[in-house]
């Protein structure tokens, strides 16, 4: 049950508004709704949701514009609902703050598992010193890492990598926002070296490296950590 939890939703578009009144209500959800960027502003700071569903073709302002004053001072999640499906794009929203993106026309499912995800995270509260999922265990205060109770071997870049992915379950981040966090800012273009690091931490913490469960490669723009079973 999602009892409790708000979701704004700031689109223009009555057929998108009117199915997701019925999805989501459905579902338990409370839905307000905002027609343009200014709207959905202040429809945010009124109502204070969990979770916003915001569409880029909005039409007073580019929706990028108003996901970066959003994400000025609204802390939750920002799920993208747009017919713009370009690769540059879609890097753009995730790097100015998104957690997660669905092109025009999307599935109903698809996008209600998008937000349980997106919700379950935020809810976490990240007080425990130990992460676990699946056969995989961290201790965040020894920094020691165990897959079925066998200590791992990680370098120190592995072991960035991987917290930096499990602190962000569920979201997906971009090449570029990985790189400059973990290596720097003049590693921002190197997606290769990216993808060599990927492949070590897989062969590590996944049970089949080659159908990874945990560390899923959205095509052309980054990865996203998945510690949903």
């Amino acid at each position: 049950m999602n009892s409790g939890f708000s979701i704004l939703v700031i689109d223009d578009e009555i057929q998108i508004r009117k199915l997701l009144e019925i999805s989501l209500e459905a579902n338990d959800y409370k839905v307000h709704f905002a027609i343009n960027g200014k709207d959905g502003i202040t429809a945010a700071a009124i109502h204070k949701p969990d979770l916003i569903l915001l569409d880029l073709g909005l039409p007073d302002e580019d929706g990028q514009e108003v996901l970066v004053k959003l994400r000025e001072w609204y802390q939750n999640p920002i799920i993208i609902l747009s017919v713009k499906s370009a690769e540059d794009e879609i890097v753009k929203a995730l790097d100015n703050g998104a957690n997660d993106y669905l092109t025009k026309p999307f599935r109903t499912q698809e996008l209600l598992a998008r937000m349980r995800t997106a919700l379950r995270v935020t809810s976490i509260q990240n007080n425990d010193p130990i992460a676990t999922f699946g056969k995989v265990s961290i201790d965040l205060v020894s920094r020691i890492v165990k897959v079925s109770n066998e200590i791992l071997k990680l370098t120190a870049t592995e072991y960035a990598l991987l917290i930096l992915l499990y602190k962000n379950d569920g979201r997906v981040l971009t090449h570029q926002y990985i790189l400059k966090e973990i290596w720097g800012q003049s590693y921002c273009e190197q997606t290769q070296y990216l993808r060599v690091f990927v492949a070590q931490l897989r062969k590590k913490i996944e049970e089949d490296p080659n159908r990874p469960k945990y560390i899923i490669t959205e095509s052309g723009v980054g990865y996203r950590f998945n510690t949903i079973e």
